[in-house]
């Protein structure tokens, strides 16, 4: 049994990736934190995530637990605090948390000489063959075409664009010679014609949307599309705990999801 801390572990992915490990029968979660003064604090994480009390409450931290992985989808104030637990720890932690700062990604980066840290702004699988092949097909279709980017969230998403957008834009950069910070538009108002080589990105927040991401590439005669629609939070509670059961045993070090997947 692998043993998990889960971090904003109250909230919506907290909740499913805490169920989804229980039933799994393959995770012994030691520790659920959330923000002090939360009102989950006290409650036991398995009747919040809905399959029964565990024994487990939530905490404002993991104390004395021990664990062989952190789990974290909370908030970047939040992350800093706990990546700062794994590193003087050495304990191998997750990171689905987006909206980093600069400074703050540079931390993880840091950490990561003393911790193994699997970060990704999406855990999902087919998010991640995306990311893979998303960069192939800008390159070969080659500079005329136009690439603009959709993505479209829940109304309670506090950061725009997301962190897949941003991923799905960098891949193509990367793959076709752009300068992110150069290439990059979020959005348009008043009279904007589009400038060569640009990339569109575009933020929606619509009802309880789980997550939906589009990349169209077009010219004058015609449009390719690549998309990837997300049914249920689950796909990326799986793809969080299958990145926990592969981080276990590895060297502190920097890695994604497309290193779990073998993608790379």
């Amino acid at each position: 049994m692998i043993k998990i801390a889960i971090t904003g572990a109250a909230g919506r992915m907290g909740r499913r990736i805490a169920a989804l490990a229980i039933e799994s029968e393959q995770f012994d979660i030691a520790g659920a934190v959330d923000a002090p003064g939360h009102e989950a604090i006290g409650r036991d994480i398995g009747e919040l995530a809905g399959v029964g009390a565990v024994g487990v409450p939530v905490t404002e931290d993991i104390g004395q637990a021990k664990v062989d992985v952190l789990i974290d989808f909370s908030l970047p104030e939040s992350t800093m605090v706990w990546l700062e637990v794994c590193r003087s720890e050495g304990i191998g932690m997750v990171i689905g948390t987006t909206g980093l700062t600069p400074s703050q990604q540079a931390a993880v980066v840091d950490a990561s000489r003393a911790a193994p840290i699997v970060q990704a702004p999406n855990m999902s699988v087919g998010v991640n063959v995306l990311l893979k092949v998303v960069g192939e097909v800008a390159r070969a279709l080659g500079e005329d075409y136009d690439v603009e980017i959709t993505e479209t969230h829940h109304r309670f998403k506090s950061d725009a664009p997301s962190g897949t957008a941003l991923a799905l834009a960098r891949a193509i950069c990367a793959a076709t010679g752009r300068d992110a910070d150069e290439a990059l538009t979020f959005g348009r108002y008043g009279r904007c014609p589009r400038k060569p080589g640009e990339i569109g990105i575009h933020a929606l927040r619509v009802g309880d949307t789980v997550g939906e991401h589009t990349v169209s590439f077009g010219n004058l005669g015609e449009t390719v599309t690549l998309a990837h629609t997300a049914h249920a939070r689950d796909t990326f509670a799986r793809g969080a705990l299958r990145a926990a059961k592969w981080i276990v045993g590895k060297s502190p070090g920097m890695y994604t999801m497309q290193d779990v997947l073998g993608l790379t």
